[in-house]
């Protein structure tokens, strides 16, 4: 899966799904305080990974995946490995 793709079904889920403004979505923006994710939303994100990419995350797993950016990276990298 190409990087264009995963940004763009992970936006996708952002907005639709998250009810976050595409405007809020930019590499830099921190997720918890520029999103406006708290900790249930990542509990919903767990879920809503598993389904759309087809791999398991660990919750824990999240604690370092801080921006929008590092969260397409996580997910790219768990689709290569």
């Amino acid at each position: 899966m190409e990087r264009k793709e995963i940004e763009s079904r992970v936006n996708t889920f952002l907005v639709e799904e998250m009810e976050i403004e595409a405007g809020a979505i930019r590499d830099e923006a921190r997720l918890k305080e520029d999103v406006g994710l708290d900790s249930l939303d990542f509990v919903d994100i767990v879920v809503i990974v598993e389904k759309t990419f087809g791999f398991k995350i660990k919750p824990e797993d999240m604690s370092n995946v801080l921006t929008v950016k590092a969260f397409y990276d996580y997910i790219e990298a768990r689709i290569k490995a």
